[in-house]
């Protein structure tokens, strides 16, 4: 189950359909597909993971959407950033064939991951980025991930 601050909870059939609707108000806009997550220790060995999808009208605003998975675990920071990455390139497969099937192939979905150069992260970037690369996807890390930084974060 997917939440949205405008639609509330909504299934991914349901989802689909209010981004090909918003995506079809502007067809000449610009537009970026962008998976961010994000991760929150709550107490000693929980942790609160969030997915967000985002769909930005470059100049104009955008919709998200984001997914949330609690945990039970001891997890160090790299197994946390590792799980955000799987869950970013979860979220993105789910989207694939959806935007290609619509017309939306055009848009390359970029991935937004909570690490950056400054940092206990910055050991990581190499191993992350090459990862979602690998899985053929564009990558940005902070200052310019967004995604996960911002609009994840706001939910964890």
């Amino acid at each position: 189950m997917y939440h949205s601050p405008t639609h509330g909870k909504v299934d991914l059939n349901a989802l689909k359909k209010i981004v090909s609707s918003f995506m079809a108000q502007d067809k000449k806009a610009g537009y970026e597909i962008i998976v961010g997550s994000d991760s929150q220790k709550l107490r000693r060995g929980v942790y609160d993971f969030v997915s967000a999808l985002i769909v930005h009208r470059i100049g104009f605003g955008g919709i998200y959407f984001w997914k949330r998975q609690m945990f039970e675990k001891k997890m160090s920071l790299k197994e946390r950033i590792y799980f955000e990455a799987t869950m970013s390139l979860e979220t993105s497969e789910n989207f694939v064939e959806f935007f290609k099937t619509n017309g939306i192939f055009k848009y390359n979905i970029q991935i937004h991951v909570d690490i950056g150069k400054k940092g206990e992260t910055r050991d990581l970037i190499t191993e992350v980025v090459g990862m979602i690369r690998g899985n053929g996807y564009e990558v940005k890390i902070k200052p310019d991930s967004y995604g996960a930084s911002k609009v994840a974060d706001r939910h964890t």
